[in-house]
């Protein structure tokens, strides 16, 4: 949709707007960034636009085509900006830029794989800076608990972070250092004082240690080193804590769909526990990865198509409750290391820019509505968050929104992409729909075919 410039929107009306959970014809008044009135139903198309039926065409007015949908801005609450001390892997220009483009309005940046990580109010700090000037989209932070700053956690939640992610194996990076078991115990407690939110990458380290790993190019021997019982021990460890402590808990990336049983069940009892997967979980095929790719290197590893099936089910019985991209990009030398050992390169997906897409189409086919993916990759994430201005269309929210083509051709180019390195697992998808233009507070931040030059996006706190 190109041609929208970059000023401040006064309203956007369309026949098929996302409104209290349906699609429906609506005017949406905007002042001051927010939403300030909303008009739904039939009439709302030809509603006056100003408070005193000014005439459209002195106003600041969006008239969106019927081949459009308009949603809530995505919210993607798992993404690496690794800004700063590992900027060479992507960075907030790169990062937020690719946002935009991908109809994410909002993301909240992981406390690893920058240096300093983001584990004391000083790196909080740091990270703040680096994105003030840079953002092109809303920016949160999460912060780190190590077994360094245990004891001092709520000290970080004071300065604003959303949350503390923990590893209970190696992180991959030797500055984010794992808890042991008596460490997440502890971790536990103290998060659990102060009612904060433990998001927690679950792999138990047993496990992992226990399984072969061989150098390989084979990407069922690295399927094989990173078993569905990794995940399945973790998260029941999880479990037994978050019931011994209370503490309110998130699982991060799933992967394994033989967790969802005691997922289910512990949700049953009403254990604080909240479950997120990703695009890439639901989208990509083991079976299809061919052997030395590391752009499809992950961990916790994609799995089969039937594994995939489940998640999707998981996704529908409520078990899971958010979608997000967890974008963890590195430069071609770490995804290339070891010239195709799957045990040496970087693990990480980069989706950012195409995370949405992808899920929406995979949705489609499966005669899931668009409805359902928003409330899994926006309202979901904000509620995760406590992000009580995102995630809806509703009068006092942000003004943030996606305008979504949903039968409009998309062939994912990995060089086309706003990432910083140009390597993908989606490379060479061709999906159905694609991000027309992206709008955050009411101002256009990317039109369809570029970004404004002035970055406008904001630091959230918590």
């Amino acid at each position: 949709m190109p041609g929208l410039g970059t000023g401040a929107l006064e309203a956007v009306r369309a026949r098929r707007v996302l409104v209290d959970g349906r699609l429906q014809p609506a005017l949406l008044r905007i002042a001051d960034g927010r939403f300030s009135e909303i008009v739904t139903g039939p009439g709302a198309l030809e509603a006056p636009v100003g408070d005193a039926g000014g005439s459209p065409a002195d106003l600041a007015v969006l008239d969106v085509g019927d081949d459009v949908i308009v949603l809530p801005g995505i919210v993607d609450t798992h993404v690496h900006v690794n800004e700063p001390g590992r900027t060479a892997w992507e960075g907030f220009a790169t990062a937020t830029e690719a946002a935009a483009r991908g109809g994410v309005t909002t993301l909240i940046d992981m406390p690893l794989n920058s240096i300093p990580s983001t584990t004391t109010p000083e790196a909080l700090a740091l990270k703040r800076a680096r994105a003030a000037a840079k953002a092109r989209v809303d920016v949160g932070f999460w912060g780190g608990a190590v077994p360094d700053n245990l004891g001092t956690l709520e000290v970080l939640w004071d300065e604003g972070v959303f949350g503390f992610k923990c590893f209970l194996l190696d992180s991959g990076v030797e500055e984010f250092a794992p808890l042991d078991r008596d460490q997440l115990h502890t971790a536990m407690r103290e998060v659990a004082g102060f009612g904060g939110l433990l998001i927690v990458h679950a792999e138990h380290p047993d496990v992992i240690a226990a399984a072969p790993a061989p150098a390989s190019r084979a990407y069922a021997d690295f399927l094989a080193s990173r078993p569905d019982a990794a995940e399945v021990d973790a998260i029941e460890m999880l479990i037994d804590a978050a019931r011994e402590h209370g503490t309110r808990t998130h699982i991060l990336h799933l992967s394994s769909a033989r967790a969802l049983e005691p997922i289910a069940k512990a949700r049953a009892e009403g254990l604080p526990i909240t479950v997120e997967t990703c695009p890439h979980y639901l989208v990509l095929d083991a079976d299809a990865v061919p052997d030395g790719a590391a752009e499809f290197k992950c961990c916790p590893p994609i799995r089969d198509a039937d594994n995939a099936d489940a998640l999707w089910d998981g996704l529908r019985d409520g078990v899971i409750d958010v979608i997000v991209t967890d974008h963890s990009p590195s430069t071609a030398e770490e995804k290339h290391r070891g010239d195709g050992d799957l045990q040496q390169a970087w693990g990480g997906i980069a989706g950012l820019q195409v995370g949405f897409a992808a899920v929406a189409d995979a949705a489609s086919r499966r005669g899931i509505g668009i409805e359902r993916v928003s409330a899994w990759m926006s309202s979901g994430p904000a509620a995760l968050a406590g992000l009580g201005a995102k995630g809806a269309i509703a009068v006092g929210r942000d003004a943030d929104l996606v305008l979504w083509a949903p039968d409009e051709p998309y062939d994912v180019r990995a060089d086309a992409l706003a990432h910083r390195n140009k390597l993908t697992a989606y490379d060479g998808l061709r999906l159905r729909g694609r991000v027309r233009a992206t709008v955050l507070r009411g101002s256009v931040v990317f039109d369809g075919e570029g970004v404004p030059a002035i970055p406008s996006g904001q630091l959230l706190s918590r």
